[in-house]
């Protein structure tokens, strides 16, 4: 019981260490973003889709807020690396050394996908979102007043989810590499991740069919490709625990030689 306990503290203090780990390294990307988050609301702001719009600021200190937001963004795009580190670095330890190695090498990739996720967001599916916006308005011939708060707000409502999203193929790939996940289940409830998708495009994009299925499409696309991908993770935790498991018996049966000749020996 003491031994257990013992264990959870010891887990307890190293989540500790990795959040402030993570805190410290959080801390130095704002102080980043202070200087970058200039550039990236004036590139925002010059973009196609704000020139459409006079951005107004409805408040004193939206200026200020907007500003604050685009710093908390820039430091955690910055800092999701070391995010993704530290979160290794805490289950490393339940791993064998080639699950450490390899896992490790998945880092790089998810923040691949995490930037790939914002540019598809940004460049392919907002333009089109605006777009929509703005011929609804018209047709319906309502004067838009857009705030530059709310304008920011729905730019990073749409962004930052696909960012998240555009890691299934990473988490799905190290879930069935450690096989927690047998992709086999993934197929059988296809139907229903396929559900799950279909909502959530709902909630990131505009009540109309094509832009629905303009955000669907790309993600069931996106699950296929981790299903594809997690089964030649599975494979390969097949084929390392059919070694390891060899490798036991080579050793019990080496252990057993090595008894029966230590009998002999006394004989």
């Amino acid at each position: 019981m003491n031994e257990k306990q013992l264990s959870i503290i010891e887990h307890i203090e190293e989540l500790r260490k990795r959040l402030m780990i993570i805190v410290v390294f959080f801390l130095f990307a704002l102080v980043a973003g202070f200087f970058l988050g200039p550039p990236v609301i004036q590139f925002l702001q010059n973009s196609d889709e704000a020139e459409q719009f006079t951005l107004n600021a409805f408040n004193v200190a939206d200026p200020m807020i907007i500003y604050l937001k685009v710093i908390v963004f820039v430091g955690f795009v910055l800092v999701s690396p070391v995010i993704l580190y530290q979160l290794w670095a805490f289950i490393a330890p339940g791993l064998s050394p080639t699950e450490r190695r390899v896992t490790l090498s998945y880092i790089p990739y998810a923040f691949l996908l995490f930037l790939a996720g914002i540019s598809f967001s940004y460049f392919i599916l907002f333009p089109y979102v605006i777009s929509f916006m703005t011929s609804l308005s018209d047709t319906l011939e309502i004067q838009q007043t857009i705030g530059i708060n709310e304008y920011f707000n729905f730019l990073f409502q749409i962004t930052v989810p696909f960012g998240v999203v555009f890691q299934l193929p990473v988490v799905l790939l190290f879930l069935s590499r450690l096989g927690i996940l047998n992709p086999e289940v993934l197929v059988k409830f296809r139907k229903y991740s396929y559900f799950v998708l279909f909502v959530i495009a709902a909630f990131i994009t505009p009540p109309d069919l094509f832009s629905h299925l303009f955000t669907t499409v790309p993600l069931i696309i996106l699950y296929e490709i981790s299903v594809s991908i997690s089964r030649v993770g599975y494979k390969k935790y097949l084929k390392a625990e059919e070694k390891r498991q060899e490798e036991e018996r080579e050793a019990e049966r080496e252990r057993i030689l090595k008894e029966q000749q230590e009998r002999l020996n006394a004989e």
